[in-house]
C-alpha cells in the first residue's frame, strides 16, 4: 500500500493538491505526500492530467 509520483511526468500543476480531502499533498518544487494524513482515497490519481500519480491499495 502506498502512493508514488512519477517525477518525469509530473508537471507541478497542483490539481491533486486542490482536491486532496485530507490535505496530505503539498506542492513546493516537487509534489510531496504526508503518509500520516493520506487515506489512499485515489482522488489525486483520478484528477492528475498526466497520470503521474499511482495509488496502490
Amino acid at each position: 500500500m502506498g502512493w508514488t509520483v512519477d517525477r518525469r511526468k509530473c508537471n507541478t500543476c497542483g490539481a491533486c493538491v486542490g482536491v486532496c480531502p485530507t490535505l496530505a499533498l503539498e506542492m513546493n518544487s516537487t509534489l510531496t505526500c504526508d503518509p500520516a494524513l493520506c487515506n489512499l482515497c485515489g482522488i489525486c490519481e483520478k484528477v492528475c492530467p498526466v497520470a503521474a500519480i499511482k495509488v496502490v491499495r
